[in-house]
């Protein structure tokens, strides 16, 4: 099974296992993947994750976190940058997810950081989605 673009399938991964009421989702681990479950739990998205070495390349283990009632914290996830279009910011003009009520995750050359780091640090990269 050939991919191209492995985050977008990540986020759909992760959207399906929401609206399934799943404790946890299992993706193919990838460094990049990686920095963005540490960011979703860094901004408190998702309980925790952790990563499991195989033989391959590995599996990132990502624990949903249950929000009011029966819902999710997580509520949409959208990408932004795709491999037909990449879509890039300044870092004066980094996107705001839902006017700032989400996070804008961004890659940059000081790696993969929210929206509202970019801003401190005064970078700017490609957008790789939205979360809120």
């Amino acid at each position: 099974m050939s991919q191209t673009d492995p985050i977008a399938d990540m986020l759909t991964r992760i959207r399906n296992a929401v609206q399934a009421r799943k404790k946890d989702v299992e993706i193919p681990s990838s460094r990049i993947k990686v920095d963005i479950a540490r960011i979703l739990k860094e901004e408190g998205y998702i309980k925790g994750y952790k990563v499991t070495e195989d033989k391959k390349q590995g599996l990132l283990t990502i624990a949903l976190k249950p929000g009011e009632g029966n819902t999710s914290v997580l509520t949409g996830l959208r990408r932004v940058s795709k491999p037909g279009c990449r879509v890039y910011c300044n870092k004066g003009d980094v996107p705001k997810a839902l006017d700032g009520l989400g996070i804008t995750i961004v890659s940059t050359s000081r790696g993969v950081l929210s929206g509202k780091k970019c801003e401190e640090l005064g970078v700017g990269g490609e957008v790789l989605c939205h979360i809120w």
